[in-house]
């Protein structure tokens, strides 16, 4: 496994702990996160919108990992505590061990 789809893989890993100090290391300072309801959001926006849904007791089991150029391609299917859950894939584009854009393309329910 390369440095950045490791640094992929402990991303989900730190959303799940709701562990914010690794956000904090490894977001670019101009960071821009887009998902269908919330595009062009900045660093900022991701820690608004985004962060409080971390920690929440769900499970993010990595699917599919894939590397190219910049850009790590992850497809993984989360498990919430209330037996809900979906399969979705994003796009992270990292600037040395910094992911300065994440897209989120989401998948199905499970």
């Amino acid at each position: 496994m390369t440095d950045r789809q490791e640094l992929a893989r402990r991303s989900y890993d730190a959303f799940v702990a709701g562990d914010r100090e690794f956000f904090e290391e490894h977001l670019a300072d101009e960071m821009v996160f887009s998902s269908p309801p919330d595009p062009k959001l900045d660093r900022d926006g991701f820690f608004e919108r985004c962060w409080p849904g971390a920690g929440r007791g769900q499970r993010i089991d990595v699917v599919r990992l894939i590397e190219t150029g910049d850009e790590v391609v992850v497809t993984y299917e989360l498990k919430r505590p209330d037996g809900s859950g979906g399969r979705n894939t994003e796009v992270l584009t990292f600037d040395g061990d910094k992911i300065r854009r994440i897209e989120v393309y989401f998948g199905w329910d499970l």
